[in-house]
């Protein structure tokens, strides 16, 4: 129930990726045999999402190595070693983008000299799909159990659902498990500039799974919350630092200041994958910056007097202090610090 998207499908020896670019207005998938098409995709924006990033770029690996033995090299590693830098390279911020290339280089290392490399990466990426999934099932179960019944609404912020995962959605799994649930009645969604994923994005998937979502301008949500009429914000990350502080996308931090302002709990939803134990503070978490034409214009048509100049970081940090709970399949970190993060991820 309410889990009807899947926006990475790999079929007849090619992955098919839904143009996010093109929501609501049309549904379509692109078809890629080639890893460098994937590289372009995740850099493009075709796909989006920290997990779905990750999913993606497996199965690009995949692909490398396809058509290295297609084309009879015998050093099918050293190409494929080339393309998965190539693919690292497509966005900075999202640790899952790494943390599955890693997988697969592993897998790579273990392939014995008679061994086929493309059906062995393939079964680790279809691995890293299906675990992905399950995953934000068993999160959505976690998190909505922290919901009260009758909590009435909840705010999310930018896209953590089916669209930026293998399926179901972070966030938004925590979101469609809670509504089943009947523990809420209603999604409040911020429109989310420049990209505009809440408004495009998460309002499509609610939509199309009858999940009853209200969007809102992002300079409404203070007043949202002063009105008392959510319980909760939840939102995903595209990486969380080994003390808790969480990048997220832009406007996160703001909303975050908020909830604690007016007694809003603030829930961040997202696999280990994207926990990056290497980093003690979100100060070393890399932040994206975009073109600034993204900013300016809208979606072909420009919306900003001449001359004005743009600065677009796609994400920004949330301290662990404002972040109430952290939900991973591992276990649900309260208050999250260093300590607690440690613990969680040394638990199996």
């Amino acid at each position: 129930m309410y889990d009807t998207i899947r926006p990475v499908i790999w079929k007849d020896g090619a992955l098919q990726l839904l143009d996010q670019r093109l929501l609501p207005q049309r549904e379509e998938y692109m078809l890629y045999h080639q890893p460098e098409a994937v590289a372009t995709a995740i850099r493009e924006m075709v796909v989006r999402g920290a997990p779905a990033i990750g999913i993606s770029a497996a199965y690009g690996v995949v692909l490398s190595a396809k058509r290295a033995v297609e084309q009879g090299r015998n050093h099918w590693r050293l190409q494929v070693e080339e393309d998965i830098c190539h693919l690292a390279q497509a966005r900075p911020t999202a640790v899952n983008l790494n943390w599955a290339l890693a997988e697969m280089g592993r897998v790579m290392a273990e392939v014995e000299a008679d061994s086929d490399p493309v059906s062995l990466l393939l079964q680790r990426a279809q691995q890293i799909h299906e675990d992905d999934i399950a995953n934000n099932h068993l999160m959505g179960r976690m998190g909505a159990a922290l919901i009260a019944r009758g909590s009435g609404a909840v705010l999310t912020h930018c896209n953590a659902g089916a669209l930026a995962t293998g399926g179901y959605g972070t966030a938004l799994g925590v979101i469609r498990s809670a509504y089943a649930e009947q523990r809420i009645e209603r999604v409040f969604a911020d429109e989310t500039r420049p990209w505009l994923q809440g408004a495009r994005l998460t309002a499509w998937e609610l939509v199309h799974d009858r999940i009853p979502v209200t969007l809102i301008a992002e300079g409404a949500a203070a007043r949202l919350m002063q009105q008392g009429e959510v319980s909760w914000v939840v939102v995903g990350s595209d990486r969380i630092a080994a003390n808790g502080d969480v990048a997220n996308k832009i406007g996160t931090c703001g909303v975050a200041i908020l909830a604690r302002h007016y007694g809003v709990k603030m829930m961040v939803v997202a696999p280990t994958s994207t926990v990056d134990m290497a980093l003690t503070s979100g100060d070393e978490i890399p932040i994206e910056e975009r073109s600034g034409e993204e900013l300016l214009n809208s979606f072909g048509t420009r919306v900003a007097a001449k001359g004005c100049q743009a600065w677009n970081p796609v994400f920004d940090i949330t301290p662990a202090s404002l972040v109430d709970v952290i939900v991973t399949e591992r276990g649900v970190v309260e208050a999250p610090n260093a300590e607690k993060m440690a613990a969680m991820m040394a638990s199996n």
